[in-house]
């Protein structure tokens, strides 16, 4: 269906692909995986024709039709109401539609039976198309996609960036395209509506791949992986945790033949050094130096994977309370997020704070930190707490002309130079990399900063909305071991379901305007929900 011959492709002086291939074949359900600048994103431009190859090329057939959820998309905006953007996906329906209303017209005054004719072919094709169910298709992902059906009347241009992305993805859904391309898609998502869209990819008749670094998501939708490593592609056939196992499984049968082979050169050189000069040995020596000469090596695989060595301290430990909220009631205009709602925190908590967009995780996060202030509120802070808050607009407040280092030196007060590198390498920084200017990184890895800063601070209890957004996998397994680690106090918004469990020691959510606790980790938390349901 889709083909990648030999591409090659460079960002300034950076390789990112040198000849590399892929075939992509009609019912194929691709994960795009591999860290943060390896690529990925590029890939997806590349198959789209928004960028160029420098060499190779990417080949399809003609009846391989591309739909592309790309990350500009953000910017996308239009005084159209949110049901005619996702409509706009059915473009053959919209043009019969139009004709229908025209020859309707025509026929008020003119009554020949050629209009009629032309009518119920055209009222035909709409019903061979399923036309008059496509409203209501519409209705349905947008829906998925977490809007309500008031919501479906209003002008994109309402709602935010995040928002305006899920009807653009609902819009590329019901155009079904023959080779579907998602860039990050869960990002903008919640829980909700990501079970939504794995149910929906699931049953997908077509091709897609999908960039994302959302594990659970990837392990329930796709049938094969591909690794973007050292500019090639390496495709593996099954989804993600089949990938784990079985580069695992490659990677110990190349670092045996590894050690075999360096066994076997040790002892050649060993004979080599010993016979060197004796006469009677020369030929046998020279056959072994031509032999290793000649050696195809292999190479040792560093399959260990990063962990988290050193200790995020506190300045003092709070009390056993950490904070007691109470009456807390919190509105925007009409809408109602919170009414008299409470909680309690105690030391040593890692609370996990999930469920829907619009029930107000967030907020309560800024109300807890005074961010954001509530209609009312008791909020008690135990003794002794000491308060750090990380959140995406933060990294608005790191110094752009700063260097790394030199960001983590003003909030790592009195740590040396080799422990703020230590822990720079851990946020996956290493060597000269800390010299890099803040102006000049990712989104993610400015997000890697914030969060090595927020750790830094010694606060004992912490406060962190959506940490894993723009981070790569292997950075959030890094911070997944920092907060195990972590001696204070923590409460976590996310809806990374494998970060969520690998954290968390108690699950929070909103419904009906309180704060309702589940006193387990996220995995006993799903299997009660499930049971829930069921009664």
């Amino acid at each position: 269906m889709l083909t990648i011959n030999a591409l090659t492709y460079h960002v300034g002086a950076r390789a990112l692909y040198e000849n590399s291939s892929l075939f992509i074949k009609p019912k194929d359900k691709i994960g795009l995986i591999g860290l943060n600048g390896t690529g990925k994103s590029t890939l997806l431009k590349l198959i789209a024709g928004n960028l160029t190859p420098e060499s190779g090329n990417i080949s399809r057939t003609k009846e391989c039709t591309l739909g592309f959820l790309d990350q500009d998309l953000l910017s996308f905006r239009s005084q159209d109401s949110i049901r005619q953007v996702a409509m706009q996906a059915f473009e053959e329906v919209l043009e019969l539609e139009q004709k229908i209303e025209e020859v309707l017209k025509q026929m008020e005054t003119n009554y020949e039976d050629s209009l009629v004719d032309t009518l119920a072919n055209l009222q035909e094709k709409l019903e061979h198309l399923d036309g008059y169910g496509a409203q209501a298709k519409a209705d349905a992902v947008l829906e998925g996609m977490g809007f309500t059906t008031k919501d479906l009347d209003r002008p994109l241009e309402e709602f935010s960036g995040g928002w305006r992305m899920r009807v653009m993805l609902a819009k590329l859904l019901l155009q079904k395209p023959a080779l579907l391309m998602l860039d990050e898609p869960t990002n903008h998502l919640d829980l909700t509506s990501i079970q939504w869209l794995e149910k929906y990819l699931q049953s997908y008749e077509n091709a897609f791949i999908v960039v994302s670094h959302d594990r659970c998501f990837l392990d329930n939708v796709i049938n094969k992986t591909v690794e973007v490593l050292n500019k090639q592609l390496y495709p593996y056939a099954g989804n993600y945790s089949f990938y784990q196992a079985e580069k695992a499984e490659k990677a110990e049968i190349q670092e045996n033949a590894y050690k075999n082979q360096q066994k076997k050169i040790g002892q050649t050189e060993d004979f080599i050094e010993r016979f060197r000069y004796k006469s009677t040995k020369s030929k046998q020596v020279q056959s072994r130096i031509k032999m290793l000469d000649k050696i195809e090596r292999v190479e040792s695989i560093n399959t260990s994977v990063p962990t988290v060595k050193f200790n995020f301290s506190t300045q003092q430990a709070s009390g056993k309370i950490v904070a007691k909220l109470s009456q807390v009631n919190k509105s925007y205009g009409t809408l109602e997020l919170l009414q008299q709602a409470s909680a309690t925190i105690e030391r040593g908590d890692k609370i996990a704070l999930i469920g829907a967009n619009g029930k107000g995780k967030s907020t309560l996060l800024r109300i807890i930190t005074g961010d954001e202030p509530a209609d009312a509120a008791n909020i008690d802070f135990g003794h002794q707490v000491n308060i750090a808050f990380y959140a995406q607009h933060q990294l608005e407040s790191l110094n752009l002309e700063n260097e790394i280092l030199k960001e983590l030196q003003e909030v790592g007060v009195g740590r040396s130079e080799t422990e703020l590198r230590k822990i720079a390498g851990m946020f996956l920084f290493s060597k000269d990399e800390v010299y890099k200017k803040i102006k000049v990184l990712s989104g993610g890895e400015k997000s890697r900063v914030a969060l090595a800063k927020v750790l830094l601070s010694e606060a004992n209890f912490l406060l962190l909305d959506e940490p894993t957004n723009h981070l790569d996998m292997v950075s959030i397994d890094i911070l997944a071991q920092t907060l195990q680690q972590y001696k204070g106090t923590c409460v976590i918004v996310s809806h990374d379901r494998h970060f969520v469990s690998q954290v968390a020691n108690k699950i929070w959510y909103i419904e009906n305007k309180q704060i309702k606790e589940y006193p387990g980790n996220y995995e006993a938390y799903e299997y009660w929900k499930q049971h829930e349901k069921q009664a």
